[in-house]
């Protein structure tokens, strides 16, 4: 199952969004035009349905309140609105739709109240909210019925689908200094985890995985040898080790705290790829890699796709990297994000810029200009 279209009212830097989605998405756009927001619309979708610890409000509460939410062009109407729609495949229609629709109630505590939650599945309506009874008791419009074991009976497979949702923008030193903030971030957004979750893995597939990853890294790492998973013998904590090719008969071994960032990523990156996930958001996959590696990365996640093809995996990603967009990729799975007095907009490629894809340029030269900021010219005045 995928999602296939999104569509937002006052969503951070959207005012008004609609937005189809594929297989596999790519999401440009210059500095600070919302492309994190975007993704994490469905962060915030996985949050509510999160079994232990979520719901609606401490999603809202998680990202500073309604307030830091809400788009500020919102001016007369001050509704946060969600709808997304699934299918199995992306130009099918929809099997399922959600509908999430919130604000604060205007008055005394400011509590935040939900104004719609409608659920269809092929065309039907399944839960539509608020019911007479949430009106009679508006304390019921603080959750989601989709938060709720109980009222998502019928759209399970919806409530199960968000939750899966994983998000990575794997930051090296936070996985190599694990000793100076011992706390991970719920959900794990920037791989702290990681070591866990490779531990966490029955040692089949562990040991499965991590020599597709070896295979790769041999290719990418100059002087990469071998890698392997072990547990400290004295703190039982994981390790990754990995050797390298050296004057000595048996190389050299390094733990990951002693690996490049861009091995770390890398690592991380081709595990996450093959997590079993339904959704996989990306946050410029590209960072501390080579370009010749960043180049490559469309084909790793394309093949995984291929792979995965029954379970219906799909991946998000944001990127400002020219390399990566130098593939030949689906014209119609680039979004790109821009500015106006009235909040983010996004749109697919123009007719006349699909000629010039269709032509023989890449999504590079087409689109990510598109992206470039207007004045960036006079950066190098800078003084």
């Amino acid at each position: 199952m995928l999602i296939t279209k999104l569509t937002l009212k006052n969503w951070r830097n959207f005012k008004k969004l609609e937005v189809p989605f594929r297989n596999r998405t790519y999401i440009i756009g210059a500095n600070a035009t919302g492309k994190s927001n975007l993704l994490d619309v469905f962060r915030f979708l996985r949050d509510i349905c999160k079994p232990a610890g979520g719901g609606l409000q401490k999603a809202i509460d998680d990202r500073g309140g309604i307030k830091k939410l809400r788009c500020l062009q919102a001016r007369t109407d001050i509704e946060v609105r969600i709808d997304v729609e699934l299918s199995e495949e992306a130009d099918e229609e929809p099997i399922w739709t959600y509908s999430l629709g919130f604000k604060p109630e205007g008055k005394g505590a400011q509590r935040i109240l939900i104004t719609r939650e409608v659920v269809t599945h092929k065309g039907k309506n399944v839960i539509s909210r608020p019911t007479a009874l949430d009106r009679r008791d508006d304390a019921r419009l603080t959750q989601t019925a989709l938060e709720q074991i109980n009222s998502n009976v019928k759209f399970r497979e919806v409530a199960d689908f968000f939750q899966e949702a994983t998000y990575l923008h794997l930051v090296p030193q936070l996985l190599k200094h694990a000793e100076i903030n011992g706390r991970t971030a719920e959900g794990d957004p920037f791989g702290q985890g990681l070591m866990q979750r490779i531990a966490k893995t029955s040692q089949k597939t562990r040991e499965a995985k991590l020599r597709r990853i070896q295979t790769a890294l041999s290719k990418a790492v100059p002087q990469f040898s071998e890698l392997k998973f072990e547990l400290d013998k004295v703190t039982g904590q994981p390790h990754l080790m990995a050797s390298y090719q050296h004057w000595r008969n048996h190389g050299a071994w390094q733990r990951e705290d002693q690996f490049s960032d861009g091995t770390l990523r890398l690592i991380g990156l081709l595990w996450m790829l093959q997590e079993n996930t339904n959704l996989l958001l990306l946050e410029e996959p590209e960072l501390s890699l080579n370009d010749a590696i960043v180049s490559h990365i469309p084909l790793m996640i394309d093949r995984i796709l291929r792979q995965q093809k029954s379970t219906g995996r799909q991946v998000i990603i944001t990127t400002h990297s020219e390399a990566l967009l130098r593939n030949p990729l689906d014209t119609n799975a680039i979004l790109l994000l821009e500015t106006s007095p009235d909040g983010t907009t996004a749109r697919l490629a123009t007719d006349d810029e699909q000629m010039m894809m269709d032509a023989g340029l890449s999504p590079a030269d087409v689109m990510l200009p598109k992206a470039r900021p207007a004045e960036i010219d006079q950066l190098g005045l800078f003084t």
